[in-house]
């Protein structure tokens, strides 16, 4: 078939027609609206590709959530970490003090078995030590990062004397060995707040704790954000707000500030696990937390005892692993996030 001529100055006929015999304009496609993306929405984007990541920040999450919920949780387990069964249920241990079950004692009623010795519920002291730990940590990190917001950015966009006595410090204070000044200070500041002859609250070791490290903590951070400042102050868009009459504060705030957090997120993913094995350590120590509050590392040290490595070893599997784990993952959230926001640094 041949379609039907066309007359001279005819225009086309519609392909499209209503039944009736009239027809109707086709409608132009709508054009696709192009929407721009944020950065931030690019780097949850690359996060979110990162199946490592991903996993990881569920990992981490899950930790968080059992230190928020473990009231909760031991309280549907049906025991508490003060509860010493050495005593209540003398059956279930030996004359030693050891579980007379294998394993510590594992079984329907105790998940993770009873401690050598006392006889504390290992699951939810486990718990427990999780949120202790991880709340100091917590606390911790955020007083280092103010810190470090303060005084690197301040100095960094200042300079002058500002920027030379903030360095001196930074300096004098990285001369210091950490851990060493950790364990010799502990008893010096827990002295501050009560006589060595009484017996110290459980409120004045955290604080004790929180003081200590963050005073030698913050100092890495903050010599990381006050070189991006300077290196951030000569930018044009520095000089066109300081051009503009806008106030030292305002420009931190509005322009610096928000240019730094990549390394400050970054930074901060990795600050907070190492709190985390610095706070254990200080226990493992016996110059952190004591018993009767649950800590993680208290736990470790407990492992340590010759009666629980000659009787029960599987005691040191489940704060060891529970640790491992979450070392390990924060340690891969963090590679993943500096991965997203700088993708040109991707393993």
């Amino acid at each position: 078939m041949t379609s039907p001529p066309e007359t001279e100055g005819s225009s086309p006929v519609p392909s499209a027609a209503v039944g009736d015999g009239t027809t109707s304009l086709l409608k132009e496609p709508k054009s696709q609206t192009l929407e721009g993306r944020s950065p931030g929405r690019l780097m949850w984007i690359r996060f979110r590709r990162d199946r490592t990541g991903v996993i990881s920040a569920y990992v981490v999450g899950c930790y968080f959530l059992i230190a928020l919920l473990a009231p909760l949780i031991s309280k549907l387990y049906g025991k508490n970490p003060y509860t010493v069964y050495a005593d209540e249920r003398p059956e279930l241990f030996d004359s030693a003090g050891v579980p007379v079950k294998p394993n510590g004692g594992i079984s329907g009623e105790f998940w993770f078995g009873l401690e050598p010795g006392n006889g504390y519920d290992v699951f939810t002291k486990l718990i427990y030590g999780i949120r202790t730990s991880l709340m100091i940590s917590f606390a911790v990190t955020v007083a280092v990062v103010v810190t470090a917001i303060l005084l690197g950015i301040t100095a960094g966009y200042l300079g002058g004397k500002p920027d030379y006595w903030v360095g001196r410090l930074i300096d004098f204070l990285l001369a210091f060995p950490a851990q060493l000044f950790f364990i010799a200070s502990m008893p010096v500041v827990v002295s501050l707040f009560v006589s060595p002859r009484d017996e110290t609250p459980t409120y004045v070791r955290v604080v004790a704790l929180i003081a200590v490290q963050w005073v030698l903590g913050w100092m890495s951070l903050a010599r990381i954000l006050r070189g991006t400042t300077l290196s951030l102050r000569e930018r044009e868009f520095i000089e066109a707000a300081k051009v503009s009459g806008a106030s030292p504060w305002r420009i931190i705030r509005k322009e610096i500030l928000p240019n730094v957090v990549t390394p400050l997120l970054v930074q901060t993913t990795y600050l907070l696990p190492n709190f985390v094995t610095a706070e254990a350590g200080l226990s493992f120590l016996g110059v952190g937390i004591v018993e009767p509050t649950p800590d993680w590392g208290q736990m470790f040290a407990q492992a340590s005892t010759e009666l629980v490595l000659q009787n029960d070893i599987t005691y040191m599997f489940f704060p060891g692993v529970s640790m491992v784990i979450f070392v390990v993952a924060f340690n891969l959230l963090g590679d993943s996030v500096r991965d997203a926001f700088d993708p040109k640094s991707a393993r």
